[in-house]
């Protein structure tokens, strides 16, 4: 499983606005209802769902929200970096800026499993995710986030 495999560069947001969790994470339901025409509503339910389980904030200002949404038919990956960070209940209390969305069908297992660690990986590497945090152009944050497949 590779991120090019569920992420595209048109799916990618530098500068986003929030100031709060709620408000970012109704940003993140919009987004994804916009790519896959699935009711907004229902990804928010999932993603909160998701959130009281534990935040998906694993530190180092990352945060990886993610939940099975029904009648979704493929993995579906969103890249956002936010103009400030904010509070995000992580695991180390520090305020998130970078985050990546995943969603899945609700029948996959281990392919969403497999998607995530690589997600995670991915983020561990922290000169990656300062070159993420420096970088304004859409197409060359979709290159640092796919160079290793490439």
């Amino acid at each position: 499983m590779q991120i090019k495999d569920f992420i595209e560069p048109h799916r990618i947001h530098i500068g986003v606005k929030a100031t709060s969790k709620k408000q970012i994470l109704e940003f993140l339901a919009r987004t994804g209802s916009v790519e896959t025409g699935l009711a907004e509503r229902s990804i928010f339910e999932v993603l909160v769902e998701r959130e009281r389980l534990g935040s998906t904030g694993v530190g180092k200002r990352i945060a990886i929200p993610h939940g099975r949404i029904p009648l979704l038919n493929s993995l579906l990956g969103i890249f956002f970096r936010l103009d400030r960070a904010v509070e995000f209940d992580s695991i180390d209390n520090e305020p998130v800026d970078l985050i990546f969305l995943l969603l899945a069908p609700e029948g996959t297992g281990a392919e969403h499993l497999k998607a995530l660690s690589r997600i995670s990986r991915l983020l561990r590497d922290s000169k990656r995710c300062e070159r993420l945090r420096k970088t304004e152009n859409k197409t060359q944050v979709y290159e640092i986030l796919t160079e290793i497949e490439n």
